[in-house]
C-alpha cells in the first residue's frame, strides 16, 4: 500500500506517521510538504491509495490540491487532516474518505483505512466460476492466472488456491474479461499480476514464470502493452472505479 502524508510541519507529519504506526508499525509512508511536491509525486505508478492531506498549508491550501489530484489519480483516497471543521463541507464535496481534526490519532487513522478497504471492498467486480456442482464467486483481482490440466483447467487464485473446472480458455476469457490475456493454448494470466516481461516469458508479482513461444511475443506484448495504456488513459470515478 502506497501511503503519502502532506503537511507543512514536520512535527504535524510525525503524529500521523505515530497515528499509523500504532495501526501498523510496517507502514513506510512518503511525506511532502507542499502540494506541489504532492502532486508530482502522485502522477508516479502505483498510484497512492491514500493521503493523508492538510488544509491549511503555504501557498494552494488542501482543498485547492485535492481537487488536481482527483484529476492525477481518482482512485487515491484523501483524508482531510486541519486544526478545525470549516472546511468540512468542502472535503465530503470532493468524496473526501475522512476529515480527521488535529492530533490525528491511531483510532482516526483506523477508521481511515477502514474505510478505504470497504470502498474497495464494494467496488472489487467478481466472477462466478462453476467446479463440477459447485459454483464459487471470486474476485477478479484475486485471479492470478490459468492454465490447463489433462482436461481440464485450473484456475490459480493470488491466495494458492485452485479452482478446477472444464470450460474452454475461449468461454473463460470471454467470462473473465479484458484484463485476462491468452499467452498461449494452455494458459492465460491476469495482467494486473505482471511484474515484467521477457522475450519468451512473464513474470508474476508472486515470482511464477508464465512461459510462451517467441513466435508469439509480438502478439503477447502488443497486447499487455495496449492493456496498461487503456487503463492509464481511460476515465474513473471519484471512488477509483475504471467508468465503462
Amino acid at each position: 500500500m502506497r501511503i503519502a502524508i502532506c503537511d507543512d510541519s514536520i512535527q504535524e507529519q510525525r503524529q500521523v506517521i505515530e497515528a499509523l504506526h500504532a495501526y501498523d508499525p510496517t507502514r513506510q509512508p512518503e511525506c511532502y510538504t507542499s502540494g506541489r511536491s504532492l502532486l508530482t509525486a502522485a502522477s508516479q505508478i502505483p498510484p497512492f491509495d491514500i493521503v493523508f492531506l492538510d488544509i491549511y498549508m503555504p501557498g494552494e491550501n488542501g482543498v485547492k490540491t485535492a481537487e488536481k489530484l482527483q484529476k492525477i489519480s481518482p482512485s487515491t483516497g484523501i483524508v482531510f487532516v486541519t486544526t478545525s471543521e470549516e472546511h468540512a463541507v468542502d472535503a465530503f464535496s470532493l468524496h473526501a474518505l475522512h476529515y480527521l481534526v488535529k492530533p490525528v490519532t491511531a483510532a482516526g487513522v483506523t477508521e481511515s483505512l477502514r474505510r478505504l478497504a470497504e470502498l474497495r471492498e464494494k467496488k472489487r467486480p467478481v466472477v462466478v466460476l462453476t467446479s463440477g456442482n459447485d459454483s464459487y464467486t471470486v474476485y477478479l483481482d484475486e485471479i492470478n492466472y490459468i492454465q490447463s490440466a489433462a482436461h481440464a483447467k485450473e484456475v490459480v487464485l493470488t491466495s494458492g488456491r485452485v479452482i478446477k473446472g472444464w470450460m474452454s480458455m475461449e468461454e473463460l476469457k470471454n467470462k473473465l474479461g479484458e484484463s485476462f490475456l491468452k499467452l498461449n493454448r494452455s494458459s492465460m494470466v491476469n495482467m494486473e499480476q505482471i511484474e515484467r516481461m521477457s522475450a519468451d516469458a512473464c513474470l508474476l508479482k508472486d515470482g511464477t514464470r508464465l512461459e510462451f513461444a517467441r513466435r508469439e511475443r509480438g502478439r503477447v506484448r502488443a497486447a499487455y502493452d495496449n492493456y496498461l495504456f487503456t487503463r492509464l488513459s481511460e476515465p474513473k470515478n471519484p471512488a477509483g472505479e475504471w467508468l465503462p
